[in-house]
């Protein structure tokens, strides 16, 4: 079990080879933020005979790492929840401040993102991108992005990194406000920390911005990709699947970094 006192990197294993390089996204997050790393697996209710086999799966992943990096702090979380219950409990509970997932299994955690508080950061089990110092933010006219340009805002301050937000260029007065003061508060927010910063006016509006913030996060040197997810989910949605889905295929091996604006995100402790 892990101790739930202390914020911590979750990687979502999946008791595969794949989880080799979600733990080492998961170490360098660790690393960068100074938290403990806890290494999950949520078990299906007709692998309760297996209980102990998984157990100790997940402690050999344990062992090793603290063999080869002593000072790094991990634990082991064997849980067996609810798609839409897991989310809160991790958060509230056991101090979950980012999850890393398999990039490649969106679909079986669409629920997840829809329920989450904390950032959900998607990787592709091949990923060799784990500088996370060059980061590529869409601006939109959500109140939201506030919770995005401050994800942002740590990555800046904890890993030195530099950030390039791609403004939404809307048509409609109201629209084109709440892009200007989303860009605004953003640029304060990291003159605030110092946080070296280029801000573009990009040509799609808030409905294509994060397409075109992903276009020139593949075209430049972008080690991570920080958006936010939907703001509402339709039936369509669930027959079709997430729009955040078609971002994280299209973006391959780069890490993508999702926020869930319909929930108060949680914030990093210092």
């Amino acid at each position: 079990m892990t101790d739930s006192k202390e914020q911590k990197i979750v990687v979502y294993t999946e008791l595969k080879d794949s989880d080799q390089n979600l733990i080492l996204h998961g170490l360098k997050l660790a690393a960068i933020f100074k938290k403990e790393l806890c290494l999950l697996y949520n078990y299906q209710p007709k692998q309760k005979k297996q209980r102990d086999e998984l157990k100790e799966k997940l402690q050999n992943y344990a062992a090793i790492i603290k063999q080869e990096i002593p000072e790094q702090k991990v634990s082991t979380l064997l849980m067996s929840e609810s798609q839409t219950r897991l989310p809160d409990l991790l958060a509230e509970d056991y101090e979950a401040i980012i999850i890393v997932l398999n990039a490649l299994n969106f679909k079986q955690y669409s629920t997840l993102l829809t329920e989450t508080s904390v950032p959900f950061l998607f990787v592709h089990p091949e990923s060799k991108i784990t500088h996370y110092n060059h980061l590529v933010q869409p601006i939109d006219l959500r109140k939201e992005i506030s919770d995005s340009s401050l994800w942002c805002s740590y990555f800046g301050r904890f890993n030195a990194a530099e950030i390039v937000s791609v403004a939404a260029n809307d048509k409609t007065t109201e629209a084109k406000n709440n892009v200007n003061k989303n860009a605004e508060l953003t640029r304060k927010l990291y003159r605030k920390f110092d946080i070296a910063h280029k801000l573009y006016k990009g040509g799609k509006s808030s409905l294509r911005n994060v397409f075109e913030a992903l276009e020139l996060a593949l075209a430049s040197d972008c080690n991570l990709l920080v958006i936010l997810g939907s703001s509402s989910i339709t039936p369509l949605d669930y027959l079709i699947g997430l729009p955040e889905r078609k971002i994280i295929n299209r973006a391959g091996k780069l890490p993508v970094m999702v926020i869930n604006p319909r929930k108060d995100n949680y914030i990093l402790c210092d």
